[in-house]
């Protein structure tokens, strides 16, 4: 039995805390602790605070448990989850600081560690894959290994992202033998999109644009745009890898402005090149060395060429 587990079991209250914006990781990993917990240890209280995600994912044991309010309740144990920094639980990190044990498990790679215990596992392709390694497998049920599998799926892009490792197919191949329904996580999480999400990648890839000789593709949408279609930026989920499977292309760069103007999202990817962590982790973000992201403020075009500057520089290097 790991440091995790005695924690876990010497804990009568856990709350779990993922990042804004949650992605299938975050939610995945979140929701397979929760399943995780209860299936063994019954009696313990696990809440789970988190942003609004994807109705796609309602489907997972828990999800609809799951809180989006703060509440006046202090925990025994607190576990970040998918989290780089404190910063990325907004405004649940109270639960963080008010918990008696605190335990970090993630995989990216700008993480500069925190905790009382900090699994920090970057050779893992997702914090869910790192959570099957911390969890007794005997001890994984159904419920449980379909939100693993969920998070594995959708951090490696349905295992075509060069994170997916040997270790990473042994794991997934467990997941689903332990019950983890694969065409059912794939084609209703990752592939089938809404017709907004549709109507959304066709303005984003309407306004897309290349540079630094075809290696670079751009792509940004501004609060109007999203208000005229009454999207969310949960609309827009898969926009930019579509922009980075474009011909020649090495890097992409999608961002969107939140509601409060003059602030965007950026989200970076690469395909064989550019450390796109570097570019985000300058910026105040952070990531993986192929996928990053963060939130700059000021005005849309400075934005887009500041980081479009750094991932040329980083492109005549590597020439």
């Amino acid at each position: 039995m790991n440091d995790f587990i005695k924690e876990i079991e010497a804990a009568n209250s856990i709350v779990v805390l993922g990042h804004l914006r949650p992605d299938g990781d975050c939610v995945g990993s979140c929701l397979g602790v929760y399943n995780y917990v209860l299936d063994n240890y019954p009696d313990k209280r696990v809440d789970i605070y988190l942003d609004a995600f994807k109705e796609e994912f309602m489907f997972l044991r828990g999800a609809e448990k799951i809180r989006h309010e703060k509440q006046d309740i202090a925990y025994d144990l607190c576990l970040s989850l998918d989290s780089g920094d404190l910063d990325r639980h907004g405004e649940f990190v109270s639960y963080y600081h008010s918990a008696n044990r605190r335990i970090c498990v993630d995989h990216h790679v700008s993480n500069q560690g925190f905790g009382d215990l900090c699994y920090l596992k970057t050779e893992c392709c997702a914090t869910a894959e790192a959570l099957f390694t911390l969890f007794e497998e005997d001890k994984i049920g159904m419920e449980c290994a379909e939100c693993l599998y969920l998070g594995i799926v959708h951090d490696t892009g349905v295992f075509k992202f060069n994170n997916t490792t040997r270790q990473t197919m042994e794991i997934a191949g467990v997941l689903i033998e332990k019950g983890a329904r694969s065409t059912l996580v794939i084609d209703g999480t990752f592939y089938r999109k809404t017709f907004k999400q549709n109507k959304m990648l066709a303005k984003a890839l309407d306004v897309a644009y290349l540079c630094a000789d075809g290696k670079i593709i751009v792509s940004c949408l501004t609060k109007d745009v999203f208000d005229e279609h009454e999207a969310t930026n949960l609309d827009t989920d898969g926009v930019v890898d579509a922009l980075r499977i474009t011909d020649g292309v090495e890097c992409a760069l999608w961002m969107y402005e939140y509601p409060n103007q003059g602030t965007f999202k950026c989200s970076m990817r690469s395909n064989e090149i550019v450390d796109v962590s570097k570019i985000a982790c300058t910026l105040g973000g952070g990531g993986h060395i192929r996928a990053a992201g963060c939130e700059v403020s000021g005005d849309k075009q400075s934005i887009i060429e500041k980081i479009t500057g750094m991932m040329e520089q980083q492109l005549k290097a590597a020439i």
